[in-house]
């Protein structure tokens, strides 16, 4: 199933089998005005990597596979540690430091909505180098129709 991103127009899709086969690190499936749904999907023993986006709440939802979520308010402090698997929803309120690890023997089949939008529309990356590479080289902007704070600080890496 593939999923085009059409912007801020009224959209339905099957959520659930758009996620379980997305191969992708990361596919934007849609973008609206105030927020957007991303597909991901993560190899075998790695990760999102540990970040923190100041001006965004997230929140994923697995649908195949197990994981490690780590969360906290600094990179030094992530005092939530959860394994989670199918079904499990986490919530990222704007500023935590997280990350997500696919601890299982399969790919961590995910689905993320992050509030406000924070990637580019319709953007695919393969992998995660993919999505790092676009991140440095400011191709994965916010669509322009998408309203973003005022002042925005930069994502946190480690």
């Amino acid at each position: 199933m593939t999923v085009k991103d059409i912007g801020p127009e009224p959209q339905s899709f099957d959520l659930e089998s758009a996620t379980l086969e997305n191969t992708n690190y990361r596919a934007v499936a849609w973008s609206g005005r105030y927020l957007q749904l991303t597909l991901m999907s993560i190899p075998v023993g790695e990760d999102i990597g540990l970040e923190a986006h100041p001006e965004t709440d997230q929140f994923l939802r697995l649908d195949a596979g197990r994981g490690r979520v780590q969360m906290g308010p600094t990179k030094d402090q992530l005092h939530v540690d959860q394994e989670v698997e199918d079904g499990w929803a986490i919530l990222v309120p704007a500023g935590t430091w997280h990350n997500v690890t696919n601890i299982g023997d399969e790919p961590l089949r995910l689905y993320t909505v992050y509030a406000p939008v924070h990637h580019a529309s319709g953007k695919v990356q393969a992998t995660a180098s993919d999505a790092q590479h676009d991140e440095q080289s400011g191709t994965d902007e916010p669509p322009s129709w998408s309203v973003q704070p005022a002042q925005q600080p930069p994502d946190g890496h480690a």
